[in-house]
């Protein structure tokens, strides 16, 4: 008889416990991004969902179906939702110069 393997999803914001975390979680996402905003949108709903949805509708301004909706992987945000998520998140978005 074979044993059914029993398996959870992925939850990447189980994983996120420190500013730390999400800090170098949200870098990397940009990083391996391609220029694929959705892979950085949805790290930020993952952040999100690693903190309180609600404590961060309360410091944007938005609502809480407002944010999960701009932060699925399906979502597109303006980019001033992203900014203010990011401050309220504690995370600054930053420049450097592209190797050539």
């Amino acid at each position: 008889m074979v044993k059914k393997l029993q398996t959870r999803r992925y939850d990447a914001a189980a994983y996120l416990k420190t500013e730390q975390d999400c800090a170098l979680y949200l870098q990397a996402a940009i990083d391996e991004s391609d220029g694929n905003p959705a892979v950085v949108i949805a790290a930020l709903g993952d952040i999100a969902r690693a903190r309180s949805m609600m404590q961060l509708a309360r410091e944007t301004g938005l609502t809480c179906e407002g944010l999960y909706k701009a932060l699925s992987p399906e979502g597109n945000p303006s980019f001033a939702t992203v900014m203010k998520v990011c401050k309220a998140l504690g995370l600054k978005l930053h420049t450097e110069p592209v190797d050539v």
